[in-house]
C-alpha cells in the first residue's frame, strides 16, 4: 500500500474586540489561507477571540497543540489593549522581554517620526526566546516563537510578514482545485457527489449552490494534491451529470 503523504496543518487565531463587534471586517483569513496553501500547509481552523487574556491563552494552547503551526493576527500594537504578546508568553510559560533587534529597528524607524517613546517601545516586546518576522511597511516586526507566528492585524502589514516567511516553513504538496458547474439543485445529485468522492482517494468535493436569473444551480469544487486525480474526478463528475441529463460546465458557472 502506498504511503500517505503527510498533511501539514495550521490554525489562525484572530484577536480583537473590533472584529467581534463588527466595527472592523476581517480580511486576513482569506489571505492567510491562500498563502498557506502555496506553502503546502492546510488551514484547518480559524478562531476569533476578544482582547481577553484568558481567552487568548486558552485558544493558543489548544490550537498550537493540535496543529503544526499557529498564526495569530492582531493585538501587537502600542496601546494598552494590545495584549497578544503578554497572553502568548503566559501560554508558553515564559517572560515578556524587550527584543534588542526589535528595539533597534523601531529606533531607526521612529528617528524621523518623533522618536521612540514608551508606547512605541511596547512593539519591541516579545515572549522570551522569540525571533522576529520582518515588517517592511511600518517598522514594528512580527514575532515567531516555535510553531507560533504572531502578526499584525492590519491586512497590508500581515501580507508583508507572510511574504517574508515564504519558503521558510516545512509543508507538503499544495492543494489544487478544479470547478464543475451545473444548473441543478444540489439535492438532486447528492448521491453522485458522494459516490464520486468515495471512489477517488485524495480528493474532496465541495458543493456551492446559488440562485441566479430565476434558476437554481451549483458549482462543485474538487480539491486534491494530484493534478491527475483532479482531472479524473472532474471527468467522472461531468460524465455522471451528463448521464442524469444535466449539462456540466467546466470551470463553473
Amino acid at each position: 500500500m502506498a504511503e500517505t503523504a503527510r498533511i501539514w496543518t495550521a490554525a489562525l487565531l484572530v484577536i480583537g474586540d473590533e472584529i467581534l463587534s463588527g466595527r472592523t471586517q476581517d480580511k486576513n483569513v482569506a489571505q492567510v489561507a491562500t498563502w498557506l496553501n502555496v506553502q503546502g500547509i492546510r488551514l484547518r481552523e480559524v478562531r476569533v477571540v476578544a482582547d481577553d487574556m484568558d481567552a487568548i491563552v486558552e485558544a493558543v494552547n489548544t490550537l498550537r497543540a493540535r496543529n503544526d503551526y499557529l498564526f495569530t493576527t492582531g493585538g501587537i500594537g502600542p496601546t494598552h489593549d494590545d495584549i497578544t504578546v503578554d497572553a502568548i508568553a503566559q501560554a508558553l510559560g515564559v517572560d515578556v522581554v524587550i527584543h534588542p533587534d526589535a528595539r533597534a529597528i523601531l529606533e531607526g524607524y521612529y528617528a524621523t517620526r518623533g522618536g521612540l517613546n514608551e508606547a512605541r517601545l511596547r512593539m519591541a516586546r516579545v515572549p522570551d526566546g522569540a525571533s522576529l518576522i520582518p515588517n517592511r511597511m511600518s517598522g514594528a516586526p512580527g514575532i515567531q516563537h516555535g510553531n507560533i507566528f504572531i502578526m499584525a492585524g492590519v491586512p497590508s502589514i500581515t501580507a508583508g510578514m507572510l511574504d517574508a516567511l515564504t519558503g521558510t516553513l516545512e509543508g507538503g504538496l499544495p492543494v489544487l482545485s478544479a470547478t464543475v458547474g451545473c444548473w441543478v439543485a444540489e439535492s438532486e445529485i447528492a448521491d453522485l457527489l458522494r459516490e464520486t468522492e468515495r471512489l477517488h482517494d485524495d480528493c474532496q468535493i465541495g458543493s456551492y449552490p446559488f440562485f441566479r436569473d430565476g434558476r437554481v444551480g451549483a458549482n462543485f469544487v474538487i480539491r486534491s494534491t494530484s493534478a491527475a486525480i483532479l482531472e479524473d474526478v472532474s471527468t467522472a463528475l461531468a460524465t455522471g451529470l451528463t448521464a442524469l441529463g444535466r449539462e456540466a460546465v467546466a470551470g463553473g458557472i
